[in-house]
């Protein structure tokens, strides 16, 4: 399934690849979720198990952009919407396309929830290598010499701290990967916020 890698740490080239390859998985079942004599439970099954691993491989390492999460809300919310369907609104009767009722409908984090919580899952077992492994020494370390004029590009590091802020425990990761529970319980608050 190959990871594309870039000495500048674009990762537009990665996405687009693994968009390509879940489009490719999508249109492979897409009759099989539209239709009717299957439940929405086994078709959302079918998404989890077919197209969403063949996008979110490599995710961890991902550092995104609010342009690159959108174009990944809108692959999932593609899918979504030939599960679930249309919707017959209540007071017009008429046919509608399903927009952004997927939380109501299933009750599952998105992609971009996945892909945070997957980020810290891995934050937290590089914290647990120590310092003297080369993995933690990457990710922890900083670079020598000057960087260029501009604005700095989002960094790994910098992702994991806006996911423990949005929860609201402060920006200190290592420390608080250092308790395993308390970490796993973040993880879980990270993935389940219902926060866009």
């Amino acid at each position: 399934m190959g990871t594309t890698l870039k000495n500048q740490n674009y990762i537009q080239e990665e996405i687009n690849s693994r968009l390509k390859s879940g489009n490719a998985c999508y249109h492979s079942v897409q009759n099989i979720l539209s239709s009717s004599l299957l439940t929405k439970n086994i078709k959302y099954k079918i998404h989890g198990t077919i197209i969403l691993p063949v996008v979110l491989y490599g995710c961890e390492t991902w550092s995104l952009t609010l342009r690159e999460e959108r174009r990944l809300r809108v692959c999932e919310n593609r899918v979504l919407r030939r599960t679930f369907g249309p919707k017959r609104d209540e007071v017009t009767e008429e046919w509608r396309k399903v927009h952004e009722e997927f939380n109501d409908l299933y009750c599952s984090p998105n992609i971009v929830r996945v892909i945070k919580s997957r980020r810290m899952r891995l934050a937290g077992q590089v914290e647990s290598m120590g310092e003297k492994r080369g993995g933690y020494r990457v990710l922890v370390g900083k670079p020598e010499g000057k960087r260029p004029l501009a604005r700095p590009r989002r960094r790994w590091e910098g992702n994991i701290k806006m996911a423990i802020q949005e929860v609201g425990c402060g920006n200190d990761w290592i420390y608080l990967a250092e308790d395993r529970d308390r970490w796993r319980a973040l993880v879980n608050a990270v993935m389940n916020l219902r926060v866009p």
